[in-house]
């Protein structure tokens, strides 16, 4: 996570912007006269060059892009590529998740370029070693990374992930392999193989990080599904690092929160990245 955690550095925020652009979320100005990748593209384009010099990563969420076919896939893939030449950190969230050689073309499609396409992506463990290790192999041949999911932010997470797995609970078990699975850290003190814990379940992010304290966080929740910067505090070490904390609609659509037509989209979102910062800065040590 190295890279990762220079860029937070240099920022002096661990915040990481979500690109999930639906249609809708796209001003009309955009849209008008565009095809859908066109639009969507203009559209993210607009936000990372309007944040670029404040956040170090976004998170686009490739199902946000496969919804609109070939053209959406394009638009991801000039995405992918936008971010990183203004120099931020891409981390794909495409939970991905599979078996054997079907992994390993996962891990090759997505990890398999060392200085191009995403930098990171999101790993399903739920098949097993044989579904991660493939990704982990790709990530240490690229200087790449992985994030596991091991408690998500969603509500119904707790039907399989709170389930008794021997005396423990089951994202405990899987946080376990996490730790197996990334077990040589970087000069930071952690490892290529990090761990999404979602920001609605404080009490479990500070289980965790006691747990896995070489484990580097991806951390949902925040903003929109209510997960609140004093709740997220606990997954950062004393140096205010560990962590990195996304926000997709309250950073992308702030412009609609403030009742502006989306004409001065850039400005709200500027705006929202700077509260955001300042925000989860203030609950944590400095960096």
């Amino acid at each position: 996570m190295d890279k990762l955690i220079e860029k937070i550095i240099a920022k002096h925020n661990p915040t990481v912007m979500g690109l999930d652009p639906l249609l809708e979320y796209v001003p009309e100005h955009i849209r008008r006269g565009r095809s859908i990748g066109e639009a969507l593209f203009k559209f993210n384009r607009g936000l990372i060059d309007c944040t670029a010099d404040l956040i170090p990563a976004i998170k686009p969420q490739s199902a946000y892009y496969e919804l609109y076919g070939l053209e959406g896939i394009q638009a991801l893939h000039q995405t992918i590529s936008y971010a990183r030449e203004a120099g931020l950190y891409v981390i794909l969230d495409a939970k991905r998740g599979d078996i054997g050689s079907t992994a390993e073309a996962y891990a090759g499609a997505y990890l398999g370029i060392r200085d191009a396409g995403p930098d990171c992506i999101t790993v399903n463990p739920y098949l097993g070693s044989d579904g991660v290790l493939p990704f982990t192999r790709m990530a240490v041949k690229n200087n790449k990374d992985i994030f596991v999911l091991v408690k998500t932010s969603n509500k119904s997470s707790g039907e399989l992930q709170d389930i008794d797995a021997g005396g423990e609970p089951l994202y405990r078990r899987t946080a376990a392999l996490v730790r197996e699975w990334g077990d040589t850290a970087g000069g930071f003190g952690y490892n290529r193989c990090g761990a999404v814990v979602g920001a609605t379940y404080p009490a479990q992010i500070a289980e965790l990080r006691a747990f896995m304290p070489e484990t580097f966080f991806l951390i949902p929740g925040y903003g929109a599904q209510g997960g609140k910067a004093a709740d997220i505090a606990a997954a950062f070490d004393k140096h205010g690092l560990g962590a990195i904390v996304n926000s997709s609609r309250g950073l992308m659509c702030a412009y609609q929160k403030a009742g502006d037509d989306g004409k001065d989209y850039q400005k709200y979102t500027r705006e929202a990245v700077i509260a955001m910062r300042d925000d989860l800065c203030s609950h944590l040590p400095p960096m």
